[in-house]
Order: C-alpha cells, then structure tokens, then sequence
C-alpha cells in the first residue's frame, strides 16, 4: 500500500492505530507520552521510507513536541476486514551521536 504523511494522519485521525508492545514498552522507557507521538505526525514529516520492511513497508517521521525532536517509526497496513491502519512501531529521541543538528541527517561514520 502506498502512504504519506497525509495517510497517516487521516488514519490517525479516524481513531485506526496499533500500538505495538516494543513501542509503548520504549516509550515508557524513554518517558515519551501517546499525546508526543501523535502531535510529532501531526506537524511532522517523513524522512526516511523503509521500503523493505515486513510486513508492511515503514518510515521514519520526525517532529516536535514541547520544542523537542521526536522520531516515531510507523507503517501503514491492512487488517484481515481490509481497512487500513497505522502501526506504531517505535519512537525515540535523536541522539546527537547518531544525528546531526537538523535531526534528520544521519551521522556517516
């Protein structure tokens, strides 16, 4: 299935998400709250597509919330009724080591 930022955000918007139990286990871990995550999408934008990933093709987002840049990794899927949702996946706080200034540049090493 094809998405972007638009499609994920409708989903969002009807209430059509999973959240995965690595994501709400790492978020606890990372004191990122749901409400961080949706506002991230919400003014957010797709910087990477993982095109590979199973069972559904992923992307990375990156956004802000309370003036601090989030990651959230989500995909887009079907369930067995064929409606489409989005799949939380995981969601972090850059780290400067990995990331440049712009958040969405990876560090080469």
């Amino acid at each position: 299935m094809e998405y972007n930022i638009y499609t994920i955000r409708k989903l969002i918007s009807y209430n059509r998400i999973e959240w995965s139990g690595h994501i709400l286990k790492k978020m606890q871990q990372r004191n990122i709250k749901i409400k961080d995550v949706l506002k991230t999408i919400e003014n957010g934008r797709i910087i990477e597509d993982y095109e590979y990933d199973k069972p559904f093709p992923s992307c990375l987002i990156l956004g802000f919330s309370d003036d601090k840049g989030l990651h959230v990794v989500c995909s887009v899927g079907q369930d067995v009724g064929g409606l489409d949702y989005v799949c939380m996946i995981t969601a972090y706080y850059p780290c400067k080591n990995k990331w440049h200034e712009d958040l969405e540049t990876r560090r080469k090493y």
